[in-house]
Order: C-alpha cells, then sequence, then structure tokens
C-alpha cells in the first residue's frame, strides 16, 4: 500500500473502519513485542525456577524508569512527522526523520553506559531480596547493552507509523519474536546460562528488528525515505521532537518512579510474592497494549488532521477511540481474568502460593483496565494535537501523585498494609487523571479551533 493511500486514510474516509485497520497491526505489533519478555519468563519459570521469575520480573520497573525517558522523544519524532505529513511539508518530514535516527543512537549510548554502569546500585535501592540480586544484575547488564537497538526500532517505527505504515513493524516483530523464542531455549536448555541467556536472546532479536526497520526507510520513495548520508540534528525539527517528546518522557519516567515505589513495596513481602506479582503484571502487559495501541492511533490520526487542520474530525477520532479502548479493554481483561490461573500456571510451575498472589493482582488491575485506556488515549490526543506540558503535569500529579501519596498514607496503616491495597492504588490514579485530561482536551481544542478561525478571518 502506498504512502499516499495510508495518509489518506487518515485524513479522508470513514474514520471508524480506517481506525480499526491502522489499529490491528499495532495491537499485533505490541504484543510480539511484549512476547520478548513474556517468552523469557516462560523459560527460565519451566527451566530455573520461580527464583529467575522474579529477578527477571524485578528488572521491569527500574527498566522502564531509565528507558523511558528516552522513548518518550520518539513520540515526539512520530508527532512532528504526523504534523509534517498532514500539512504536505516533505522537506520537514524529510529533515524529522534524518534527525530522529542520530537522537536514537545517542540515546542508545547514554543508556547502555548508565544501566551496565548502574544495575547493581538501582537494584539495591529497591530492597531487590539478596536471593533475587545477583541474577537480576546480570539481566540488566546485558539488557542495556543491546538498548540501542531498542531505541532505533522505537524512533524509526515511529516515523513509519506517523506515515500511515502499521504493516511494516508487524512483519519485523514477527521475525524477531521467533528469533527470541529460538534463543531463549538454546541458551536456556542447552547452554544453561539462566537469565543471562534469555536476556541474550531478547538483545540478538532487538538487533533484528532494528536491522529491518532501517532497511524498509531506506527503501522508501516519499519524504519519509531514509538516506544515510543526510543523518544529522536539525535545529528545528530536534527543537519540535524534544519540546513533545521530552515532557512525554519524563511523564513515562515519573509514571515508573511510582511503580518502582510500589515494587519496592512489593518487594518487601517476599519472593514468592514477587513471582506471582511479576508473573502476574506479564500477563496484564498484554491488555495494556492492546490499550495503548488507541493511544498511539489517537497520536498520529489527530497529528496528522491537525497538520491538515481538519479539526472537525479531531473530536471524532477521540470519541472512536475512546469507545473502542473501552469495549475492547472490557472484553480482553475479563477474558485474560477468567483464565488467571491457567495462564500464571504456564509461568510459574513450583508455587501455588505465587499463583494466588498472582490472581489477586489480576482482580485488583487486570478488570478494571480499561480506564487507564481512556487514560492513555486521551494523552494521545493532546500529544497529537501539539500540547506537551498540560498531559505532563495532569498525568504526574494524577498518577505519580496519587500513587506515592497512597504508599504515604493509606498504605502505613496496619489495616491496610497489603498487597491488595498498593494495587487498588492503580485504578483510583487513572480514573482522576482520565477526567483531568479529558478537561484540558476540550480546552485547547477550542482554543486552536479559535486561533484558526481568527487566522482565517486575518488572510480574508
Amino acid at each position: 500500500m502506498s504512502t499516499k493511500n495510508n495518509n489518506q486514510q487518515m485524513l479522508e474516509g470513514p474514520l471508524l473502519k480506517n481506525i480499526i485497520a491502522y489499529t490491528v497491526p499495532i495491537i499485533l505489533t505490541s504484543i510480539l513485542q511484549l512476547l520478548f519478555n513474556a517468552a523469557d519468563l516462560v523459560v527460565v519459570g519451566r527451566f530455573c525456577g520461580s527464583i529467575s521469575v522474579a529477578a527477571v520480573g524485578a528488572t521491569g520497573s527500574i527498566t522502564s524508569l531509565i528507558v523511558n525517558l528516552f522513548i518518550g522523544l520518539s513520540v515526539g519524532a512520530g508527532v512532528t512527522a504526523a504534523h509534517g505529513i498532514g500539512s504536505r511539508e516533505d522537506d520537514v518530514v524529510h529533515k524529522t526523520v534524518h534527525t530522529a535516527v542520530p537522537m536514537a543512537l545517542v540515546s542508545g549510548a547514554v543508556l547502555t553506559v548508565v544501566g551496565v554502569a548502574m544495575s547493581g546500585t538501582f537494584l539495591r535501592w529497591m530492597g531487590t531480596p539478596e536471593d533475587v540480586l545477583p541474577l537480576s544484575s546480570v539481566y540488566m547488564k546485558i539488557y542495556f547493552c543491546g538498548i540501542t537497538f531498542t531505541m532505533i526500532y522505537n524512533f524509526c517505527a515511529s516515523i513509519l507509523r506517523a506515515a500511515g505504515d502499521t504493516q511494516s513493524p508487524l512483519k519485523f516483530l514477527t521475525v524477531a519474536g521467533v528469533v527470541n523464542v529460538v534463543l531463549n531455549l538454546i541458551f536456556v536448555t542447552q547452554l544453561h546460562m539462566n537469565v543471562a541467556g534469555v536476556a541474550l536472546a531478547t538483545t540478538i532479536s532487538q538487533g533484528v528488528s532494528a536491522v529491518a526497520v532501517i532497511i524498509v526507510l531506506m527503501r522508501r520513495t516519499d519524504a519519509c525515505r531514509l538516506e544515510l548520508k543526510k543523518l544529522r540534528f536539525y535545529g528545528p525539527q530536534m527543537q519540535k521532537i524534544i519540546r513533545i517528546g521530552l515532557p512525554a518522557g519524563i511523564q513515562s519516567s515519573l509514571f515508573s518512579i511510582s511503580n518502582v515505589i510500589i515494587q519496592s513495596s512489593i518487594n518487601s513481602f517476599g519472593s514468592v510474592l514477587m513471582s506471582g506479582n511479576s508473573a502476574s503484571q506479564n500477563i496484564e502487559g498484554f491488555v495494556y497494549v492492546t490499550l495503548n495501541a488507541f493511544h498511539q492511533t489517537a497520536v498520529n490520526f489527530i497529528g496528522q488532521n491537525v497538520g491538515a487542520l481538519k479539526y472537525d474530525r479531531v473530536k471524532k477520532v477521540l470519541g472512536i477511540c475512546l469507545g473502542c479502548v473501552t469495549v475492547v479493554g472490557l472484553a480482553v481483561s475479563t477474558v485474560i481474568y477468567s483464565m488467571g490461573e491457567t495462564l500464571l500456571g504456564i509461568y510459574i510451575t513450583d508455587s501455588s502460593e505465587a499463583i494466588e498472589y498472582g490472581m489477586l493482582r489480576l482482580s485488583c488491575i487486570c478488570i478494571p483496565y480499561f480506564i487507564c485506556g481512556l487514560m492513555d488515549v486521551t494523552t494521545g490526543a493532546l500529544r497529537g494535537m501539539g500540547a506537551s506540558i498540560s498531559p505532563m503535569i495532569i498525568s504526574v500529579l494524577g498518577v505519580c501523585g496519587i500513587r506515592i501519596g497512597w504508599i504515604a498514607t493509606i498504605f502505613q496503616i496496619p489495616a491496610f498494609h497489603t498487597p491488595q491495597s498498593l494495587y487498588l492504588s492503580y485504578a483510583f490514579s487513572w480514573a482522576v487523571t482520565f477526567i483531568c485530561e479529558l478537561i484540558a482536551f476540550r480546552k485547547i481544542y477550542q482554543q486552536q479551533v479559535k486561533n484558526l478561525s481568527y487566522s482565517t478571518m486575518s488572510t480574508e
């Protein structure tokens, strides 16, 4: 399918049909991406035991905290490209592409240094138990050695999605996912490398997807075509990427801070609960990425329509995405919860108590996950419109503030010093943040439409 036709699907035609066609490949791609970590946990759970599952799971929150700051910049790259495509400014799109790749390389280099040097320190700060710490540290160090591949993939895939191409990333992750699973089995069952083996398998598979996405960009024939000799930092595009992406990254990192604090509290209950929590968290990830696909759809559909000044379609995109994320979220979370014990049993084979803890988390977080989807879609709409500071402030106060405040107050009461109390803070923070972001969207939308009207009148 040509780039022109992909753009037409965003700027013209029936929105519901086009949104679903655009979103489904993102959902499948995200699930494959998540399967990298799922394969890690399943393999170590089957062949190495629950301590190894806890070791891999303990790295998730701190890894997200460090990585998400830079992943946010890829969001800025996608929005900048979408605006340029919608306004038909090929030069802007060209410069955005050739600025995004160097930013990915620099981001990867910084993350490698920080991650490898500080992994053990970060894990100790989180109170990781001594029986888990050595394995967790090994996993983190190997993971961060290959983090540049992750950066390249995310920046370049963001550009492709802004151009309407959600099929190519799906193909890349399909191949990389197969590579990851095969290497996991070889490194763990044949070479007995434990968590080091699954970390190495993940790194290699991410390298495969990074190379593939670069090749596809180099073969394009439109403004998104990548030419290696033209790679450099173009000032205006870099500034816009940072202006939109840095707040998004800060927001994601601060989300992760609250999750790190919660993970630290979970760690205090011991390795059995950690194992159940890690397995449940991984299962919930499939719900999250399914819903987050509508966030990405809102960013790019609204981004292109704002660039094309088609504000009548912007509100329609948001309404359709909110409806879809509610229906899909309730359906998927209900199915997963009903199969909870069976799914947890895939990850945990040596502890029925850990499975019980996993079901507790699913009951408190998985069922109301659609509220998180509503929050994320509205955040995506704000970013697609070019707003960056307001969603960051609302999300930081609404999500991080509430969760940290919850731990500092309610969780300290002896009767509520339980894992269930920690988990309930999630849904409450999602709901409050969603309402505030919806109010912000309405105000920013009205202001942009008003500014457009003034601009139109002044040129007549």
